[in-house]
């Protein structure tokens, strides 16, 4: 083969695959969220159910403890026997992507 006919496609494959790399990036990108919304979501829990166990409510507990990005949609099951369950909206980075939910849970021993 001609070496000069093949010149550019190197050029044109790299930008071929930019696409699919930035794309990878944000899959990757947006698992980590939910993965941190997750924990978030347990540390909460745990926060409230301490908070159940001392006689007070577990919903101020719980969302004091989460980030402040986490609040919207924020929700608080107060179980029997100190078992909380808390759910947080995973923060979407592409808004075309579908609204999705986490929980955490914990559990102190019942009163």
């Amino acid at each position: 083969m001609d070496r000069n006919g093949e010149r550019g496609t190197a050029s044109i494959e790299l930008i071929a695959s930019i696409p699919v790399v930035v794309l990878a990036l944000l899959v990757a990108a947006q698992i980590a969220v939910a993965g941190y919304a997750l924990w978030a979501a347990g540390i909460a829990a745990r926060a409230g159910a301490r908070s159940v166990v001392t006689g007070k409510a577990a919903r101020p507990a719980a969302e004091n403890s989460l980030p402040p990005g986490l609040h919207d949609g924020l929700a608080v099951e107060d179980g029997s026997g100190g078992t909380v369950k808390v759910g947080v909206r995973i923060p979407r980075l592409l808004p075309v992507l579908p609204v999705a939910r986490v929980y955490g849970s914990s559990s102190m021993g019942g009163r």
